[in-house]
């Protein structure tokens, strides 16, 4: 195998949650270019189905599941339907994820909770669901945050919770699991990425940070589905149980 050959994906199935927009879709995209073969899950039905259509239309293969991932039921019933559809799993990217600013002080249980529920309980029922199915060789890809290693000035209590449980978590089910299961778990610590999220925050935030991103721009989703695919390919087969930050520079400063 050449050293290209090694970020390739032909012959595997890949599960990825939250496609329906921004990191999720734009990960399938180009993990199906890579020769994956997808099974994309997110609660809005109509995109998955519009991606789902994209990536057939490029000669790919895709099926379109919808999933809420704060339940365990239907990740275990999602799985099924991947192993019914194309046999196997190898590849999961545990992409789905919600984000709140609000004060510590005046947070509800509900919504403090409600995060906690999708970003990090969601990403372990789905791990948990995968393991028990998912070929030798095979790779888990967590979705964390730079939040988890740093801030940014907005109060984001539960975000930041949830996606420094994802690093903790990554940690442990890669001990649990690289030398009984040959199962390769990492994660990814994104910055500051063009998405529906970062739509939603106030005229103006974004900008303010960009002192603290070295290269000086916020990242292109393209460059975050590279470094998701080389954790998901032969190219990363030596590594589990660590973080790759991928933020422009942004916890360097």
């Amino acid at each position: 195998m050449g050293l290209l050959d090694r970020f390739r994906l032909d012959g595997r199935v890949a599960i990825v949650t939250g496609a329906s927009s921004g990191l999720g879709a734009e990960t399938a995209r180009q993990m199906a270019s890579a020769g994956a073969r997808l099974a994309i899950g997110a609660r809005r039905a109509e995109r998955l189905t519009e991606l789902r259509g994209e990536i057939q239309r490029q000669g790919g293969e895709a099926v379109a599941i919808p999933l809420d991932v704060t339940s365990p039921d239907e990740c275990h019933r999602f799985v099924a339907k991947t192993v019914e559809a194309f046999g196997r799993v190898d590849v999961l990217v545990n992409n789905a994820g919600v984000a709140t600013a609000v004060p510590a002080t005046r947070e509800t249980p509900e919504e403090f909770t409600s995060v906690l529920e999708v970003n990090l309980l969601g990403a372990y029922w789905m791990a948990q669901s995968v393991a028990r199915v998912m070929a030798s060789g095979g790779s888990i890809v967590n979705i964390s945050s730079v939040l988890a290693l740093t801030t940014a000035g907005l109060p984001q209590a539960a975000y930041s919770a949830s996606k420094a449980g994802i690093i903790g978590l990554t940690r442990d089910l890669a001990q649990q699991w690289t030398s009984r299961k040959n199962i390769r778990v990492n994660a990814i610590a994104p910055g500051y990425f063009a998405t529906e999220m970062t739509a939603a925050y106030d005229p103006g935030y974004v900008e303010s940070l960009l002192p603290r991103m070295l290269i000086g721009r916020q990242g292109e989703l393209s460059e975050l589905a590279a470094a998701v695919i080389f954790l998901a390919s032969d190219a990363s087969s030596y590594i589990t149980g660590t973080v790759l930050t991928v933020d422009g520079g942004f916890t360097a400063t």
